[in-house]
Parts: structure tokens; C-alpha cells; sequence
């Protein structure tokens, strides 16, 4: 049984693949956010969608009713949507207009290979050059600075080639890490990139690391999207940590430390850039804290 539906089977140029995917690998929203904002940004066409029928247990992700204007009610099923965005004017290079396929998904609970083969089946019928997967979490990182973003690939060449660091990382993994892999058996080349969000702030969604993501997915793929938008959500989201932050003394108190902390480690290597986190094992060693946190 076909589990792809490809709903617009045009040729398309190459695009490159950028998936994000709800859940543990979504800390603060900040990667399916991401994508979000970009796809209301950009011209977009759906392309396919893939069953969900056997990836989910619809006892913990259930389907929602929705009930629409002529009074009828309408059952939406949790949802795989592969679009492909036609990026046009001052948003594309030399405004020319460039194609991306983004994809936004949720993680699955049940049969994660073949789900990540569906998705290497995607990139496969659109020829893409380039897999990257977005994702955040949570980490020690203080709301008021900059949003550190790590990059890697575990393919070397790649990774010289966009500035990123090879992965070393080994433990538990999520949907990201199984998706790589299957890319990586299919000779595709993959790069990831990950948003570090507040602990303190773990239920607040976050577009400032939204925005982080963005520009450094801008930067990776030759793009330049007019993000005043989302710059100005980032504002509203560091203000109303803040207000927050406020009302309780040791969150203040712990806050005030990594802010210390982060600008010492900022003037020591006389960088204030978002991709600047100095030690990018420093950054791995959290985020296997994370995935492990997500075993116990």
C-alpha cells in the first residue's frame, strides 16, 4: 500500500529538503515554528502527504475535531505535509525566484523506519541535493542573549562546506537522528541545525529561537527572508519572559547567573553571534543530557 499521496507530481528544481517535526525535538516550538513562518512567508504548493494511519498510537496523539462554518464538523488526523515553497524578490539570491520543499510533521510513536523511508522516498522524487532537519531544546541558555544554534553533518565534506561541525554525538535518539541515518544509507547528504531554549521557559513557545533557526537556515541555503516579523514576536516573547521572570526571585537569580556566564564565555572568545557558542562539544554534551532526560 502506497503510503505517499502525491498531490502535485510537477517537476520540480532541485529543492532542497527542510523537514521539522512536533514533539521532544520541538522544545519552545521553536523548530515546527520555524517552518511555520516560513511557509506563511513564501508562495507554497502541496506537494504530497503521507498516511499517518500506521506511524501513530491515536490514543496519545488524537485526532481533533474541527467544526467548520457551514455547522459541519471535519476529523483532522495528525499530519505529514511535504510543500513546496517558491521563494521570490529580496528573500531569494539576486532575486531570483528558488524552490524549497519543507516538510512538518510530527514525531511518530510506531515504525520509525519505514516513516524516515517515506520521507528519503520524498527527497528522492524531488531530487533534492540537500536533507536538513530543524530541531530545539532545552538547555541553560539565558532568554535575554542571543539564541545558540549548533549545526552539524556527518558528512565531512559537508560539513567544511557549510561551516559545521562534524557529529560525534552518540546515545538515544529521536526521529531527527533516525531520519539522518536513513538519508545517510541512501547516499543523501544531511546537515541539522538545533535551537537551545530556556529551560525556565519550557512551556512558552519561542520565536526568538524560531528566528535563529531561520537566519541560520537562510544563511545555509543562500536565502535572505525579511524577518522583522518574527524579530518583533522575539521581542514580545523576551519581554514577557521577563514580566515573568519577575515574579519569582530565584528565577531571577538564576537567570542573572547565565547571563553572566554567557557573556563571560562571549568576551572570551570575542564573539556575540548567534552560532557563536564557543565549544560546540559543550553544546553536544547537552543535548545528550536531553535525549537521555527523555528516556528516564
Amino acid at each position: 500500500m502506497a503510503l505517499i499521496s502525491w498531490v502535485d507530481e510537477s517537476p520540480r528544481d532541485r529543492p532542497a529538503l527542510v523537514a521539522a517535526f512536533t514533539g521532544w525535538n520541538d522544545a519552545g516550538d521553536a523548530a515546527s515554528g520555524a517552518l511555520a513562518w516560513l511557509a506563511s512567508r513564501w508562495d507554497t504548493t502541496e506537494v504530497a502527504s503521507l498516511d499517518p494511519e500506521p506511524f501513530y498510537d491515536f490514543a496519545d496523539t488524537r485526532p481533533h475535531l474541527r467544526l467548520e462554518d457551514d455547522g459541519s464538523r471535519s476529523l483532522i488526523w495528525p499530519s505529514n505535509d511535504l510543500i513546496a515553497a517558491t521563494v521570490n524578490g529580496a528573500d531569494a539570491p539576486d532575486g531570483a525566484a528558488t524552490e524549497v520543499a519543507l516538510l512538518v510533521g510530527a514525531e511518530p510513536q510506531l515504525k520509525w523506519r519505514t516513516f524516515a523511508q517515506q520521507i528519503v522516498d520524498m527527497a528522492k522524487r524531488l531530487d533534492s541535493p540537500l536533507v536538513i532537519t530543524l530541531g530545539a531544546l532545552l538547555a541553560d541558555v539565558p532568554h535575554t542573549r542571543p539564541t545558540p544554534i549548533y549545526g552539524s553533518s556527518d558528512d565531512p565534506e559537508m560539513a567544511a562546506q557549510l561551516g559545521l561541525t562534524p557529529s560525534s554525538y552518540e546515545g538515544p535518539t529521536g526521529i531527527v537522528g533516525v531520519l539522518h541515518n536513513a538519508c545517510a544509507s541512501a547516499g543523501l547528504q544531511t546537515a541539522s541545525l538545533w535551537a537551545a531554549v530556556p529551560g525556565y521557559a519550557s512551556e512558552i513557545p519561542s520565536p526568538k529561537a524560531s528566528l535563529a533557526l531561520v537566519r541560520r537556515l537562510g544563511t545555509l541555503l543562500d536565502l535572505s527572508p525579511d524577518t522583522s516579523e518574527l524579530e518583533e514576536m522575539a521581542e514580545s516573547y523576551e519581554r514577557h519572559v521577563s514580566e515573568l521572570a519577575e515574579q519569582a526571585d530565584e528565577t531571577s537569580e538564576y537567570i542573572s547567573e547565565l547571563e553572566s556566564a554567557y557573556d563571560q564565555e562571549a568576551a572570551e572568545s570575542g564573539e556575540m553571534e548567534e552560532m557563536r557558542s564557543a565549544d560546540p562539544g559543550d553544546f553536544v554534551d547537552q543535548i545528550e543530557q536531553f535525549l537521555r532526560d527523555q528516556r528516564s
